[in-house]
Parts: C-alpha cells; structure tokens; sequence
C-alpha cells in the first residue's frame, strides 16, 4: 500500500511539472488582451491585478487544452472565448485545473448527440464527451461566439457546459458538485434544486430557462450560467439559490456577508 501510494505522488508530481513545462513555452496571442477587453465582459469588470491573474490563468488552460474545428477554422478569439468560458467559473480557485478534458472540437452549427452535423435532431449547441469520447468538449462555434456577444442574457454554452465538468469532477455528473460544497450543504443544495425543479414544472414557466427541469445535471449547468451572466436579477428573484451559488463559485466574498 506505501509503495502505490508513493508511486501516486511521483506520477502526480510529473503531471504538475510537465503541466508547467507546457505552459512556460506557450504564449498567449498579442492580441490576447484586446480581444479580452472586447469579448469579455467578466475580464472588464477586473482591475488590473485580476485582468492579469486572468491572462495567465487562460494561458495555462490553452497550454493544456487543444481547440480544433471540425469542418470550421479556428481562430485566436475561438480560443480566447473558450478558455474565458472555462476560467470565469474557476477564477476564485488559483489552484483549480479541468484535469478531466483534453480537447474542445468546434463545430460550425449545431449538432445530434451522436455529434453528427448533417440530418435530422440536430438542436445541440455543446456536449461533454462520454466514453471515447470522454476527454472532449464539443462547441458550435456560432454558440461560442453568441455567448460572449450577449453577456447578459443569462444563457452561455460554455460556461454551461464547463460547469458539467466541474460537476463531473467528483467522479458523479448528477448536479451536485461536491467539490464546491461542504458537507453539511450537501442535503440543503439537494433540497433547494429539488424544490425549484418542481415549482418550476408545476407553473410551466420561469426565468430560470425551463432546460433546467430536465435533470439535477441540467439544472446546475443551467442555473451556474444564471448566476454568471445575471447576478443581480438572480439575487433579486432566487435569494436562497443565488447564495448557495455564490458560496461554490465566490466563497471569499460569501464569507464576507
């Protein structure tokens, strides 16, 4: 038992040095600030100590991350907006990385769940990846690019789907990320997204988008991009979920209150 234990801690320790290694020799593009400043609604809302802990942050993701098109090119901004995506909901956490994907693929448009682009059910903007597949996060590029030039709408694919793999971190994608939650908010979190989910289905309408009644899963994607996007319209109509929210993605200023 020693002995495995040991050999986790080196193959950990040469992960974490062949990490930074990448990371030293990648360079961000010169454009990276600009097109933050531009695209970025979180980056502007930074001073200047957070707007660079931000450049380095979405430095490190692309150093470790590939993106791809598959049938569409791929551009400094495509990259840009994937990795503010990953990032805007990590941010409080220096030490966090998505150790549990490789590769974002970019579709042109929307795609079925068995990533095909052509024929019929074709109504899905971004998927995380499940058994070969488990590594990748699959984005429509038009949906990337939407979801940053409507930042306050409450809708945005990527932070929708980068809050799966938070939520898939713990081994378990079923909306309730443990990692973000101590133990004694586990049963209140379960609670509270059970009680909305209902409410939510009985009235046949919310501003929560109705997506979220699909599943636990899809309610925490859904409601983390509430929370990103709209803040202040959350706190205001959903007191309760907006503080369970802040405290998993903002538990410095949580702690404050």
């Amino acid at each position: 038992m020693k002995g495995f234990l040991i050999i986790l801690v080196v193959a950990a320790f040469i992960i974490y040095v062949r990490r930074k290694k990448r990371t030293r020799a990648y360079d961000l593009p010169a454009s990276a600030s600009e097109l933050l400043t531009r695209h970025v609604a979180f980056y502007n809302k930074l001073d200047d100590s957070g707007k660079a802990h931000f450049e380095a942050r979405i430095k490190d993701f692309l150093a470790n991350v590939s993106v791809r098109g598959v049938g569409v090119e791929v551009d400094d901004l495509d990259r840009i907006l994937v990795a503010s995506g990953a990032i805007i909901l990590i941010f409080s956490f220096p030490d966090w990385r998505y150790n549990n994907i490789s590769e974002v693929l970019l579709y042109p448009e929307s795609f079925n769940r068995e990533f095909d682009q052509q024929g019929p059910g074709r109504n899905v903007l971004g998927m995380v990846g499940d058994g070969p597949m488990h590594r990748n996060m699959i984005l429509s590029k038009s949906s990337l690019r939407a979801s940053f030039s409507a930042s306050n709408d409450g809708q945005n694919t990527v932070v929708h789907e980068f809050a799966h793999l938070i939520d898939k971190a713990d081994g378990a994608t079923d909306g309730v990320p443990d990692y973000l939650l101590s133990k004694h908010q586990l049963a209140p979190w379960i609670s509270l997204v059970r009680e909305t989910m209902e409410e939510m289905k009985q009235r046949g309408r919310s501003d929560i988008d109705l997506y979220g009644t699909t599943n636990e899963t899809e309610f925490f994607a859904v409601i983390a991009e509430y929370f990103i996007e709209q803040p202040g319209k959350l706190k205001e109509r959903h007191p309760e979920l907006y503080g369970m929210l802040e405290k998993m993605f903002r538990p410095q200023a949580a702690s404050k209150r």
